[in-house]
Formats: C-alpha cells, sequence, structure tokens
C-alpha cells in the first residue's frame, strides 16, 4: 500500500486529493498546524485518514515526520489562501508559502531521495501576464505577496528537481472551485449570498469588478492531475485549467439564476472590495496536460455554480431543521 503525505489536508483541496487517494487504496497522512483546525471537509473521512501535527516553519518536525511516515507521494497543499486576505501578513505569507517549500524539499533531499512530491503552485506567479493564454513557458510577473511565494516556491521545485534529481513537479493551479471554498473567496461568496437571498436571510451582495475574469474549474478535477503527474517516467511542470473564461458577473447571472433570481436586483459592484493591484487576464492553456497525462476537465462551468449553489440551499435548509427540532429551554428561549 502507498503512502502519501497531505500537507495542509483540512483544506479544499487536500479534502478532495485525500478522498481521491483513499479510492486509489493509499494510506493518507495529512498535517494541519494544530488539532483545533477546522476539520469539517474532512469528517467523513476522518477515521480512514492519519492526521499530524506540524508546523512547515520548523525544519526538524518536517523531517521528523519523513522519517517516521516514510511516504512515497507528498502533497503540499498548505498555504496561506490567495483571497480578500493577499495583503494582510506578508512576510508569514512568505515563511509558508515561500521557505515552506524550500524546508519539505530540503527534507527529501536528506531523508528519502525516491519520494515524489507535488508543489501546489497558482496562476498568480504569471500576475500582470505578458500573453494570453499562459503556457509552462509564460514569464512570471507575479502582482501580490501570495504570487510572488508561489513564484519562489514555483522555481525552488524546479531547482532541486534539476539540481538534486528529485522526483519535483509543480501543479501551476488556475481558479478552482467547489462547495469546499471558503467564504472569503468570491465564488463563494456568490452561492452562499444567493442561497440566502432565496430564502430571505440577506438582503444584497458587495463585490468588486463585476465584468474581472476567471478560469474557473472544479477542484475535485484539478487535485487528480497532480496525482497522475507523480505517475509519469519523469518530472514536470503543468497549467491545469479549462482554458475558457467567465466574468465575475457572469458567474452571479448563474447563481441566482438557479434560485430564481436576477442577480441585477441584488448585487452591487464596490470599489472597497476590488484588490489593490489586479492581475492581468490570466487563463490557461492545459494542452500539455491534456496531451502528457491525459488530463481533462470533466465540469463544466455551468455544472460547477449549480453544484456549490446546491450545496448551500442544502446546508440552509439542514441548519433550520435542525434549529426547528431543537428543544425548547426554560424560559421560552432555544
Amino acid at each position: 500500500m502507498p503512502t502519501a503525505f497531505i500537507t495542509g489536508v483540512n483544506g479544499q483541496d487536500g479534502s478532495y486529493l485525500a478522498e481521491f487517494l483513499l479510492s486509489k487504496g493509499y494510506r493518507v497522512v495529512g498535517t494541519t498546524p494544530d488539532r483545533n483546525t477546522d476539520q469539517e471537509r474532512i469528517l467523513q473521512i476522518r477515521e480512514r485518514i492519519e492526521i499530524v501535527e506540524t508546523d512547515l516553519l520548523n525544519q526538524g518536525l518536517v523531517e521528523d515526520i519523513l522519517r517516521k511516515y516514510k511516504p512515497d507521494e507528498v502533497y503540499n497543499l498548505a498555504a496561506r489562501a490567495s483571497s480578500s486576505e493577499l495583503w494582510t501578513l506578508p512576510v508569514l505569507t512568505g515563511e509558508l508559502n515561500a521557505l515552506g517549500v524550500a524546508r519539505i524539499l530540503d527534507a527529501i533531499c536528506k531523508i528519502d531521495h525516491k519520494v515524489r512530491f507535488v508543489q501546489a503552485s497558482s496562476s498568480e506567479v504569471f500576475g500582470n501576464a505578458t500573453e494570453v493564454p499562459q503556457t509552462e513557458a509564460t514569464p512570471f510577473y507575479p502582482r501580490n505577496p501570495y504570487g510572488v511565494a508561489k513564484a519562489y516556491g514555483h522555481w525552488m521545485t524546479a531547482i532541486y528537481r534539476e539540481h538534486q534529481g528529485l522526483f519535483a513537479c509543480s501543479c501551476i493551479l488556475y481558479n478552482h472551485e467547489s462547495p469546499r471554498r471558503g467564504l472569503e473567496f468570491a465564488s463563494r461568496k456568490i452561492c452562499h449570498t444567493a442561497a440566502k437571498i432565496s430564502v430571505g436571510e440577506a438582503k444584497e451582495l458587495r463585490l468588486g469588478r463585476l465584468d474581472a475574469r476567471r478560469d474557473w474549474g472544479f477542484a475535485g478535477d484539478y487535485v487528480q492531475a497532480m496525482w497522475m503527474m507523480l505517475q509519469q517516467p519523469t518530472p514536470d511542470d503543468y497549467v491545469i485549467a479549462t482554458g475558457e473564461t467567465h466574468s465575475v458577473r457572469d458567474f452571479c447571472e448563474v447563481a441566482f439564476a438557479l434560485v430564481g433570481l436576477d442577480y441585477r436586483d441584488f448585487v452591487i459592484e464596490d470599489v472597497a472590495n476590488c484588490r489593490p493591484a489586479e492581475t492581468g487576464l490570466l487563463v490557461g492553456n492545459p494542452t500539455k496536460a491534456h496531451r502528457v497525462l491525459g488530463w481533462k476537465p470533466r465540469t463544466t462551468f455551468q455544472e460547477l455554480v449549480r453544484m456549490m449553489v446546491d450545496a448551500d440551499l442544502k446546508a440552509i435548509q439542514d441548519r433550520r431543521e435542525k434549529e426547528a427540532s431543537a428543544p425548547t429551554l426554560a424560559g421560552g428561549s432555544r
């Protein structure tokens, strides 16, 4: 039974990857910063995976974990997220998203050269992109601390592959969403608020530029590409994207229509929600992944939005049913 080690297993990507690897017969070991970290996304598989507390700021801890669990594959998904908090704590972002990658790579070099490694890179490395669409050869031009840190992690992965002989790959992930996406991200915010407005729990949604375009895919599809990269005879880097873009306005239109509403009645464009330094048009060219890996996204944009809206509607319904069935406390309060 092969062993996979996933940093950030409790995140959106980590939870989908863990489920996928379990289906492939892997033993899955995952990290969280501490036992109090939210594990809601992995509740359905919690008893089937091993959770380890670790700190990617601590080189010794990383090395100890590799010695103890002896993984065949390491998937580095732990990171400070690319969201509305892009510009908060830039030094910590660098420590985790950049130097954390170097610590893992160095630990693999010391402990076991045969370990195969995937770094979750990001389209944010392209930032103010010099060409559209972007490929693996497009120059990097990050526009925020997150993108800069991811660029460092990407190049360190390449350096350890080329100079230390590691089987190390970077997966350049474009925007990928799911019902497990955090509420700080625009995609989930749209679906969640549309669902709440449809049942009278919210009145409006404020967003940044509605005409901003993104290459959106489904996280469950994208994590499979990471695994496919490690099954190849040689390591390499791959753009993982749909190759098509939709505007924030498109996302709103589809999401609100699914609950029988016109987004124009509820969505307000608010410059206060715009990023300090917006990226260019980020759309990936996944031709290499199609050709070499045989990977293609299976979930359409419309299917993705429907999946997210349906999940938020169900969560609201479940909550209301739970509240309705809760016993009434003395004095008439719940």
